[in-house]
């Protein structure tokens, strides 16, 4: 699989990863696709896709934006699925990971989803809203066609449930550097290299960190101790200060922070 090829590849050379978030079809389905192609450019080694969600109560403001652009765009979940299809005509490398709720993929029925964004060449799919245990529950949703399920665990995660949690990981570990909803609002906390150590204990799956990195000093600085570094919320500002041309605005914001985190 494509997220295990990278995350091996990138061990074996001995560097970190750069994950970037973006809400899919913000602000348009064509200029989101030029985004996805200039992130992959630049060297992001795995993007996180935002299907867009009229109630996205995990997101800050700046996200919630975002999707509320892309659905006024015209973006569904059915569109969403069209964007990583165009993306793979240019690009079979890189891997997307759908960043979702579990209401729009309820909706579209969870077992044809999971098959249907498989083939359209989506790799990952992190549910924001969904616990592992109570997935198990149900034999529909604990099924898996295809797409690594991606875990939170958040500093105040309980530790047996971080056993738990880490031992179930698919893909890699999203850890958050804070509790609360998404936004670059504030810095990564300075316990992350023991969060990420706890973590460790559990799985040999990659550990990311992710929530308030906005600049390559931060994203450096988390890099030394995380398998990977996340950054969303910083980039989808960007796109919304620059809606005419986001593509450029992303390049210019995003390469000195995947420069800091290769270095």
């Amino acid at each position: 699989m494509r997220l295990d090829h990278t995350f091996a590849t990138l061990k074996k050379q001995n560097q970190k990863a750069f994950i970037a978030y973006v809400a899919a079809g913000d602000p348009s389905f064509e200029l989101s696709l030029e985004v996805m192609h200039t992130l992959a450019d630049i060297g992001a080694d795995v993007i996180e896709l935002g299907l867009p969600f009229s109630d996205p109560l995990a997101d800050g403001i700046v996200n919630q934006m975002a999707a509320d652009r892309a659905l006024k765009a015209g973006m569904t979940t059915a569109r969403t699925l069209d964007l990583i299809k165009a993306f793979r005509e240019k690009n079979n490398n890189t891997p997307i990971v759908l960043f979702t709720y579990l209401n729009p993929i309820f909706t579209y029925g969870f077992s044809r989803f999971q098959k249907d964004a498989a083939a359209a060449g989506a790799d990952g799919i992190l549910l924001l809203d969904l616990p592992p245990d109570e997935a198990e529950l149900s034999a529909e949703l604990a099924e898996n066609k295809s797409l690594s399920h991606i875990r939170l665990i958040a500093p105040s995660t309980p530790p047996d449930r971080i056993k738990m949690l880490a031992e179930k990981a698919e893909g890699f570990i999203y850890a958050l550097s804070r509790s609360g909803v998404t936004g670059g609002h504030s810095a990564p906390a300075a316990t992350i290299p023991a969060q990420v150590a706890a973590i460790k204990q559990h799985s040999k799956v990659p550990v990311c960190v992710g929530f308030g990195i906005s600049n390559p000093e931060q994203a450096a600085l988390v890099a030394k101790s995380a398998d990977g570094v996340i950054v969303g919320s910083a980039i989808v500002k960007r796109i919304e200060e620059n809606l005419s041309n986001p593509a450029q605005a992303v390049r210019d914001f995003a390469k000195p922070l995947i420069e800091a985190v290769r270095a």
